[in-house]
């Protein structure tokens, strides 16, 4: 009863958050809600939901450490606390400390006109020239950087560049189908792919081979029919007012825009040294802009250095969307710790026997609920080599899936925050697009492996050590560093 409850809680305040302009009710006082509710209830529930039996199957090494002086109930109220609630809320600081980060940078690039040299060198005005070219940027960006990061900047230069809010709009939408597909074909581009390569499920190469051209169709479907819709020219926002009364100089721009995206591109280079959460990386980066603008900002009037001064900028900050990240994240987190997300990937297994619809399906199912749980009940229940084409298909399905919905991505949660986009809008106006573009990236995958199959990386193996009848040792090594790589994780 009290698992109904929580279900019942979760789609009730789904719906509330879908119709939040309607119902005159913010989506993250809604999250909130629901996040605080769903564990509410779990926690009061502990003896129906989380018997001690059930603790002894889920962890018998916690229970043999606890089991001494803790019996029952405590057992249960011990693990939920210790080993479920808190770990997720460390996972969940590393997505907002990571996503307030990124938009510190980059509203701090934008106090120092940085944008500047990038608007004003796309000269077109016309819609279509304009909607090819952001969305080209942001797929080919959100592979080297991350769809989130992309979606930010990418997102924030449309305020620069279009001045009619609906075109904006519908601008806005269609990047987040770009950084979607541009961070499905990296293992760095998406929380989801990196999910897959650090469980030792896909490769660096193999998955960028596999998917780049599935991710691509996912993004040029939606394009070509845009491209068919869009007639006309945008009118560019108007920029007096704005800066003329600062102080700043072009090298200001020039050097803040370089510090920017080069801060954005270390993170994944400082997560690749370190083995350090993304965020950390985030974290040193702004560190290090931020110290350089204290040393810049001396030479500048007092209003611009009011302007740019990054306590200032931190005031610029969505806290709404941060808060709305975490009402979420605490909900999924219930239904994934209750077992119904687990539950519904075995019910998908023996309900659709075709492994690849099953991952069609995840991907769709990643556009209602965290994508980061649904994939992580994946890499617990089956058992595939890597590089199988069930994980590569997994991979494109579960990052790209999520555009269907405008709540179903962090890009997507991104751009809605940012540009306060309406559920029901992008239902309308984007949904059926990025569901085609899904949809046709999903056939290229099906063809191109049907035409051009791959063998897996334990295929690859067997059949060198058929061939040499020698002892692989390259790959043992390969395989202890991936071990090595998961511990550190």
């Amino acid at each position: 009863m009290l698992l109904a409850g929580i279900i019942l809680l979760f789609v009730v305040g789904y719906l509330v958050i879908a119709l939040e302009h309607p119902l005159h009710v913010d989506k993250a006082a809604t999250a909130l809600f629901i996040g605080a509710g769903c564990w509410a209830l779990y926690f009061l529930g502990l003896d129906v939901l989380l018997p001690a039996e059930r603790v002894l199957e889920l962890a018998p090494e916690f229970a043999a450490q606890h089991g001494g002086h803790l019996h029952g109930h405590e057992l249960a109220l011990e693990y939920a606390l210790h080993a479920q609630f808190l770990p997720l809320i460390g996972e969940i600081a590393y997505i907002l400390f990571f996503l307030m980060g990124a938009m510190t940078i980059v509203e701090l690039v934008d106090a120092y006109e940085g944008f500047a040299i990038i608007t004003d060198r796309i000269k077109t005005l016309s819609k279509v020239k304009l909607l090819w070219t952001v969305c080209l940027l942001t797929f080919f960006l959100s592979a080297v950087l991350d769809n989130l990061t992309t979606t930010i900047v990418m997102v924030s230069l449309m305020k620069k560049l279009v001045k009619e809010r609906e075109t904006r709009l519908f601008f806005c939408g269609l990047i987040v189908v770009a950084a979607n597909a541009g961070g499905a074909w990296t293992v760095i581009g998406d929380v989801t792919t990196t999910m897959l390569w650090i469980g030792d499920k896909i490769s660096t190469v193999e998955v960028m081979k596999s998917l780049i051209i599935p991710s691509m169709f996912c993004l040029i479907v939606p394009l070509v029919v845009a491209t068919l819709m869009l007639k006309g020219d945008v009118e560019r926002p108007d920029r007096v007012g704005e800066y003329h009364d600062k102080t700043l100089k072009p090298w200001h721009s020039s050097l803040f825009l370089t510090l920017g995206f080069c801060g954005l591109i270390f993170v994944p280079v400082f997560k690749s040294v370190t083995h350090l959460p993304p965020f950390m990386g985030m974290m040193f980066s702004l560190s290090v802009i931020w110290i350089i603008s204290e040393f810049v900002k001396h030479d500048l009037d007092e209003e611009t250095r009011s302007s740019t001064n990054v306590v200032g900028v931190l005031k610029k900050i969505d806290t709404a969307s941060i808060l709305f990240f975490l009402g979420i994240l605490l909900a999924v987190g219930t239904l994934q710790h209750t077992g119904v997300l687990r539950s519904l990937a075995a019910w998908l297994t023996e309900t659709v026997p075709n492994m690849q619809a099953v991952a069609l399906i995840i991907g769709l199912l990643s556009a209602v609920v965290d994508n980061v749980p649904l994939v992580a009940a994946g890499i617990g229940m089956y058992d595939f080599p890597k590089d199988d084409s069930f994980w590569l298909f997994l991979a494109y399905c579960a990052g790209t899936g999520g555009s269907c919905l405008i709540i179903g991505s962090a890009a997507g949660v991104a751009a809605m925050g940012i540009e306060k986009i309406d559920f029901i809008w992008y239902v309308k106006r984007v949904s059926l697009w990025a569901l085609v573009g899904y949809l046709g990236g999903a056939g290229a995958f099906v063809i191109q492996e049907k035409f051009y199959p791959h063998n897996s990386a334990a295929q690859v193996e067997e059949d060198l050590n058929v061939h040499e009848q020698v002892p692989n040792v390259g790959h043992a090594n390969a395989g202890t560093q991936v071990q090595d790589l998961i511990a550190a994780h």
